[in-house]
């Protein structure tokens, strides 16, 4: 950015036009001051115009930086809730399944238990 030269030239062309108007024996003279005097007031406009561009630029600059972030943090956060749910899914199949086994063992237990009763009480006849 050119900013800091832009305003340097205008301070400097606009010394020099003070200095010609001071010095002003003609017209000519002071229509060469006044010459000057608007070409400090074309470098600072165009100074101001390059600092609100180079603003401007990095104002978008910046609102694209925190939108990605903003993304990024989302897909990630997502991604952790998957995850998340996939394990919390594994752990229920795992807690059925045991589960089940666990029943499976008591319903074992209960036709042994079933079938030595009726021995039993065939035995007792």
């Amino acid at each position: 950015m050119n900013t800091k030269l832009y305003a340097a030239i205008a301070m400097t062309v606009t010394a020099l036009a003070l200095s010609a108007c001071n010095r002003a024996d003609t017209q000519s003279e002071a229509a060469e001051a006044a010459a000057a005097a608007d070409q400090a007031a074309d470098a600072t406009a165009n100074a101001a115009r390059e600092t609100a561009e180079a603003a401007a630029a990095a104002t978008d600059a910046a609102a694209e930086r925190a939108g990605t972030a903003m993304e990024n943090a989302a897909d990630r956060t997502k991604e952790v809730a998957d995850d998340a749910a996939a394990g919390a899914a594994a752990a229920t199949a795992d807690a059925a399944q045991a589960t089940a086994d666990a029943a499976g063992k008591v319903a074992e237990k209960a036709d042994a238990a079933a079938e030595k009763a009726q021995q039993e009480a065939a035995e007792r006849k």
